[in-house]
């Protein structure tokens, strides 16, 4: 189960920025996007201080920053679109949960985006961070990574609606790019889980109930995930009707109620696949005690078909001067042949009803 680390440092001096992801060895770059209905200007490589000259408030503005290790870099945009330091500090604290804030003219969203490893049963995890205000979108990743690939290709391309909307369906497409890593992280899961429990109905290696707790600790920590970004999502609706916040036109609520709804069926499949890893589990255990019973039922099978002939091995080993079976020519042979005469019958019998 992965917990949350607290760091002291931040609670002693709360005004002090800090980046407290693993993803610290990527450069700090920018990317801005300018884009209508009928332009486009693209920077790959935008330095800071050329921001403020360089958007365009009259059309829409996509700033996307990959890696978050400059620091003042993220001070600069803060001041630049007047971010309280509360907001900056969530963005760079990756511990922070799923969270929705709107402030007077700015709306604040992070989320985190998981994807499964490779080559291991761990789930890699990056937070994503937004900022929304006045026709500009910020987007702070923790990393470069091809999330946004096809939304980029569909500004470029002028490909759907896109360039004809404002900044909140912009929003509204990153937001559904990171809800289908959710998606193809639980169908991983999924194919590992069913791959083990083909294994647990042929195997009783104990290693098998280790794998099926971990996949059980990373469905939790999915449903961990899920469960704020659903009811932040579901929060948006109550800015519908608010008059003075207007960073979400009304005709494009629909779009964030169907990635609320999308949150509520991945809760729903994970909840099943829950319940499989229950049924596995069970499955296992029911698999090693069937296996014990057939073992314990073995040697009580053979166990009982040496009871007589350990009764008649008892008689003749007294040692009774007055036994005439003794002083028998073929007692010895007749002792014997019954005794192997018992054994088969018992073994018949066994085997008639079924025992073994």
């Amino acid at each position: 189960m992965r917990k949350i680390k607290y760091k002291k440092g931040r609670k002693v001096q709360p005004s002090i920025l800090e980046y407290t992801g693993v993803h610290k060895n990527f450069e700090t770059q920018i990317q801005l996007f300018i884009y209508d209905d009928n332009d486009l200007t693209e920077y790959p490589n935008l330095n800071i201080d050329k921001i403020p000259e360089t958007i365009d408030l009259d059309k829409i503005n996509w700033l996307n920053i990959h890696g978050l290790n400059n620091i003042d870099l993220i001070k600069s945009i803060g001041i630049y679109l007047d971010v309280d330091n509360f907001i900056l500090g969530d963005i760079l604290n990756t511990t922070q949960r799923t969270k929705l804030d709107e402030l007077h003219d700015l709306l604040f969203f992070n989320v985190k985006s998981l994807l499964p490893t490779e080559n291991s049963d761990n789930i890699s995890v990056e937070q994503i961070s937004f900022l929304i205000k006045e026709g500009i979108l910020v987007s702070f990743q923790e990393k470069r990574s091809d999330f946004f690939t096809h939304i980029r290709e569909r500004i470029r391309t002028h490909s759907g609606i896109v360039r004809t909307k404002k900044a909140d369906y912009l929003l509204y497409l990153l937001l559904d790019a990171i809800m289908e890593n959710f998606y193809i992280t639980i169908e991983a899961e999924e194919n590992k889980v069913e791959d083990l429990i083909n294994l647990s109905k042929t195997s009783t290696d104990p290693t098998i109930l280790v794998q099926i707790e971990k996949h059980r600790d990373n469905f939790n920590f999915l449903k961990r995930s899920i469960i704020p970004l659903r009811d932040s999502l579901y929060s948006i609706k109550s800015i519908k009707d608010d008059d003075v916040f207007n960073a979400i036109a009304h005709e494009n609520f629909s779009f964030f109620s169907r990635l609320h709804q999308k949150s509520l069926e991945l809760l729903d499949q994970i909840d099943d696949d829950m319940v499989t890893l229950d049924s596995a589990s069970n499955f296992f255990f029911s698999s090693q005690n069937h296996k014990m019973n057939e073992v314990m039922k073995t040697l009580t099978v053979i166990s009982a078909i040496f009871i007589p002939l350990t009764f008649i091995v008892g008689v003749y080993g007294m040692n009774f001067e007055n036994m005439p079976e003794l002083k028998y020519t073929y007692g010895y042979y007749i002792v014997i042949a019954a005794m192997f005469t018992i054994a088969l019958g018992m073994v018949y019998y066994f085997k008639k009803r079924n025992w073994f």
